[in-house]
């Protein structure tokens, strides 16, 4: 086996692994659900209708970008959404789809999650939009969910599922997740009536302390002198 080849293996192998984590997780069941992979030029994509615990590496299919495809099983029913999405998106890597229950149960309204909760602003922006319905596998379908995804990295798919993006399958994994609890949260808070929405202005300052630790600096408030600091350097 060549080294491109052992590479390729290994991807393959490490997406059979989220997606069995995915239902493990609780945030899919089933067949249902899908996962891409960018691997340069083209991409890798799971199988049509094949459940996740009988999935072996070997099922993986690699496609390209005008949608042909080399593999022993199809290409999810999905393709399109990952293919365009990957096209679309530079900054990412991984697509991950899937019906977890309470984003869905919120998606079945065409309800867009607000930022009643900082945590909204783990998918990039002062919301968690809804694409419109579509028909799944469908051109229409994938172009919503373009749109939805404008400036954001997840949405909700309407009477559907969600879509969350990654630069590898870990963060992706991690923020389908995130989607999933903070639907969760939404729908029970909505059970005591709408709730208060944080302003724009808080959460411009909200994504900002989440972009400096997604660079590994600790989100000191700009203005405030009690700071964590090395404690070497707090003696000297």
């Amino acid at each position: 086996m060549t080294m491109t080849e052992t590479a390729s293996h290994a991807s393959r192998a490490d997406m059979v692994d989220i997606c069995r984590r995915m239902n493990s997780s609780g945030i899919n069941q089933g067949t249902a659900g899908n996962l891409s992979l960018r691997t340069g030029d083209t991409f890798l994509i799971t199988p049509s209708s094949l459940a996740y615990d009988k999935m072996e590496p070997e099922d993986i299919v690699e496609m390209d970008f005008d949608g042909t495809y080399e593999g022993r099983r199809r290409p999810s029913s999905e393709w399109r959404f990952h293919r365009d999405i990957l096209a679309a998106r530079k900054d990412i890597n991984v697509v991950l789809h899937c019906h977890s229950i309470y984003a869905t149960t919120l998606a079945v309204h065409h309800k867009t999650i607000p930022s009643f909760h900082y945590m909204t602003g783990v998918a990039g922006g002062t919301t968690i939009r809804c694409a419109k319905y579509a028909t799944f596998g469908t051109q229409a379908l994938s172009d919503y969910a373009l749109e939805a995804l404008e400036g954001r990295l997840a949405c909700l798919l309407g009477q559907h599922g969600q879509i969350s993006l990654g630069a590898d399958l870990e963060k992706a994994l991690w923020l389908g997740i995130e989607v999933e609890t903070i639907s969760r949260l939404y729908v029970q808070a909505l059970t005591l009536g709408e709730p208060p929405i944080l302003s724009d202005e808080e959460m411009a300052r909200v994504l900002k302390q989440m972009d400096q630790m997604s660079y590994g600096q600790a989100p000191d408030l700009e203005g405030v002198n009690d700071t964590a600091r090395p404690r070497q350097a707090a003696d000297a």
